[in-house]
């Protein structure tokens, strides 16, 4: 599903207009954007959690030169899915 399949179907099942599933859509994931810059973690109960973590800095290898180097260290987003969402996923998956 695409961003637009995705808005269409909101606008369906919420009884919107396109344009207003739209404007929800983009505030949503501003502010999860928002939030996770500013590294703050956000909880959405039965769906999951986004956090931020720091990966720490590590070694690595240049695969085409072979040449050792640093990776620096970075913030990255993790999702952990809430049990009912992994419950709702393995339930469904078993009908296929």
């Amino acid at each position: 599903m695409n961003k637009s399949e995705l808005i269409a179907a909101i606008a369906e099942k919420a009884g919107i207009s396109k344009k207003g599933a739209e404007i929800v859509f983009s505030a949503t994931f501003e502010i999860i954007t928002s939030a996770m810059v500013s590294q703050d973690k956000i909880g959405i109960p039965g769906f999951g959690n986004f956090v931020t973590k720091v990966r720490a800095e590590r070694k690595g290898r240049n695969p085409s030169t072979g040449k050792d180097l640093i990776i620096p260290k970075a913030i990255v987003v993790s999702f952990k899915p809430a049990t009912q969402l992994k419950h709702s996923v393995n339930t469904n998956s078993d009908k296929e």
